[in-house]
């Protein structure tokens, strides 16, 4: 590259010089600029480095000037802090819809907003017990495609798939394509999910793992009308227990006044406690007749307990006397009393 033209690149370079290699501890001084400017084919006197952090700070970068021995310039401030950083590439390590390869490749594109010498202190494993990674590459695509479908007002198709013991998807419908109005992408329980709107069914709503989808195309056909201002999300994610779909109840539940925070913690801090005596408090909260929900209720043991509907008590009762009668027969394929 000619002369002329690397002189009129100088202050980029000197940017990303200093973006890459300074920080609140690591400084460099007027002579190491020059010398990395020139490491770059581009000669620099010390004079012009002066003028040319000057204008990087007109610009907006924030390079001080640390005196005394041992100083240097360096960037103090960034769009990212190192703990802003550190936060992001835990919550990036440890999800589950973003694959190994996924989790690498944005860690290291995380690292570039920080110096090299910081970017060392993001290199780091966390560690989750039993935390699975998802299996699906297209997992980003997949999301990309159903955020512009929602945004166009356009109905998507789809296959939807699950694992089997060689950890192979094997496609529901036999393979065939689903068709549906996307109405929103929800972020629960470490998963995201598609809720798909379907007019034809009671309960119109119903929910498909992102990571479980392949093939996503928006298609050119108008997404089916619904209510978006009574559809409010926040509430159906309460509702489903674990985004497992079933039919919802209004239901009165009672605790133990020791799971205040866990009631708060699934059906929100806007959730109205009653005190009822003995110890124990009601919430009236919709919920899902769902083999998740019952199992919600039933890990909390007699501190939890249906009131109303009967409907709903009776339910739980059967899937608790399901789950006695599969384990009242011994283990599987031992004769009782063995």
């Amino acid at each position: 590259m000619p002369r002329y033209s690397n002189q009129k690149l100088k202050p980029l370079y000197l940017m990303r010089i200093l973006l890459e290699n300074t920080d609140e501890d690591n400084f460099l001084t007027a002579d190491e600029l020059t010398a990395a400017l020139e490491g770059c084919g581009i000669p620099a006197a010390r004079r012009s480095i002066y003028d040319d952090i000057e204008a990087l700070r007109q610009f907006g970068l924030d390079v001080v000037l640390r005196r005394g021995r041992g100083g240097g310039y360096f960037v103090a401030a960034r769009d990212f802090e190192l703990p802003e950083l550190k936060l992001l590439v835990d919550a990036v390590q440890s999800s589950r819809i973003i694959t190994d390869k996924k989790s690498g490749e944005l860690i290291k594109k995380l690292s570039k907003l920080v110096s090299s010498a910081q970017a060392k202190q993001l290199n780091r494993q966390v560690y989750i017990n039993g935390r699975a990674k998802s299996l699906n590459e297209h997992v980003f695509y997949n999301i990309d495609a159903l955020h512009a479908a929602i945004n166009d007002d356009r109905k998507i198709s789809f296959k939807y798939f699950d694992y089997h013991l060689k950890k192979q998807p094997v496609f529901r419908k036999n393979g065939a394509l689903y068709t549906q109005t996307p109405a929103a992408l929800c972020w629960n329980g470490d998963s995201y999910y598609l809720i798909a709107y379907s007019p034809q069914f009671d309960n119109p709503f119903a929910n498909y793992r992102v990571d479980r989808m392949t093939e996503v195309t928006a298609l050119p056909e108008q997404a089916e009308k619904w209510d978006k201002q009574a559809f409010r999300i926040t509430d159906y994610v309460k509702q489903t227990f674990g985004m497992y779909s079933g039919e919802v109840v209004k239901a009165r539940l009672a605790f133990d006044e020791s799971l205040v925070s866990v009631a708060l913690d699934q059906f929100g801090n806007k959730a109205r406690l009653r005190g009822i005596g003995g110890g124990r408090f009601e919430i009236n909260a919709s919920v899902s007749s769902s083999p998740v929900f019952f199992g919600w209720m039933f890990q909390l043991g007699e501190k939890a307990e249906i009131l109303e509907p009967e409907s709903l008590r009776a339910a739980m009762r059967e899937h608790i006397a399901a789950v006695s009668r599969m384990y009242g027969k011994g283990g599987a394929g031992v004769p009782a009393g063995k």
